[in-house]
């Protein structure tokens, strides 16, 4: 017997169609701003040979079949990024792209293994600006949906309030106890063991076996973000470059780099990044992240050759991934991701 809560059921939806309104109501609005400011609406594949060349991002893949019959592997896309970069160095100075991407091994209350992304890049711009951008939209959202918070189960964020602005390094220490600088070298190199030791040295459990990177997530997850976002919302900035494999470091500091991350409620959503256009850099970061996947989980993605021949041409610019749909969820103050999607993919929670 299938559940008596399905969505499509009449009762079921008629508790859903308020927010899914709303949330036809801020894309609209959303897509006014993007127009307001000049941006140019693309619309990116999603098959592509390479889904995204980061560690813990895990694509859904397909085969695509030629008249000849010979079938090559492709990729949902976890990001129309390699995309929208290619449009780029081909001369676009301002773009957005809203719509799908798809993430495996990914299902919660935050996360859905289809969803809505928005992503938008302004070229010769620093990413100062894709940040008052984001800071534009969470209000445009409350708005929109008639609020004056952002609400997610009892927690709060004013949008409308100047956001608070910490570097990772110091909502590490603010938060955690510890001193991210000292498990890492003026390089941006890190040390495992000073990091393992810096958080025993607080109380926290340390696996037999881990990765500087692990730690870090760790630590982040557990101690960081439940404190981010509550009362106002904060900016996560200079993320170690370690953390950073699509930007390019910070002028000022070789250790960090032009990394942030938007929160609001305790819950992430946006990344954004000055972004990265040294081709060798970036294919020696993918190849390490590429490295550490094969080591974790036993499979690699493909490198996108255009995309390292099309980076050269973008020249300075500024990019950021924003989850719409927990967006939407926070300005209707939703349980759930799945309470703000039209149709929920099979399976999970009902």
């Amino acid at each position: 017997m299938p559940p008596v809560s399905q969505w499509w059921t009449p009762s079921v939806h008629a508790d859903r169609r308020p927010a899914l309104l709303a949330r036809n109501r801020i894309e609209a609005a959303l897509r006014g701003y993007l127009a307001e400011h000049e941006f140019l609406m693309v619309d990116p594949p999603g098959l592509q040979r390479s889904p995204g060349n980061e560690t813990h991002l895990h694509a859904f893949s397909t085969v695509a079949i030629g008249n000849d019959g010979v079938g090559e592997t492709l990729y949902l896309h976890t990001s129309p990024e390699f995309s929208m970069k290619k449009l780029l160095a081909a001369g676009e100075t301002r773009i957005a792209s809203l719509g799908h991407v798809w993430r495996n091994r990914e299902r919660s209350a935050l996360h859905h293994p289809e969803f809505t992304m928005l992503e938008w890049y302004r070229a010769g711009e620093g990413y100062g600006a894709v940040i008052a951008d984001c800071l534009a939209m969470l209000r445009i959202a409350a708005e929109t949906a008639g609020v004056k918070t952002l609400q997610f189960r009892g927690r709060e964020a004013d949008p409308f309030a100047e956001a608070e602005r910490f570097s990772v390094v110091q909502a590490f220490e603010k938060y955690a106890g510890i001193d991210l600088f000292q498990t890492m070298d003026v390089d941006g190199n890190t040390d495992a063991d000073a990091l393992a030791g810096a958080m025993r040295a607080v109380g926290l459990v340390v696996p037999v076996e881990y990765t500087w990177s692990y730690l870090f997530s760790r630590v982040l997850v557990e101690k960081v973000e439940p404190n981010l976002g509550l009362g106002r919302v904060t900016v996560l900035d200079r993320y170690p470059a370690a953390e950073a494999a699509l930007a390019r470091r910070a002028a000022d500091d070789w250790r960090v780099a032009e990394r942030f991350e938007l929160y609001a409620c305790g819950v992430e959503l946006a990344n954004g990044f000055g972004e990265l256009t040294d081709a060798d850099e970036q294919r020696h970061r993918f190849t390490l992240e590429m490295n550490e996947k094969q080591r974790l989980y036993g499979e690699t993605y493909p490198l996108d050759e255009d995309l390292l021949s099309a980076l050269p041409l973008m020249g300075e610019t500024s990019g950021v991934a924003l989850g719409f749909d927990r967006l939407v969820m926070l300005a209707v103050n939703a349980r759930r991701i799945e309470d703000v999607l039209w149709v929920p993919v099979v399976g999970g929670e009902q």
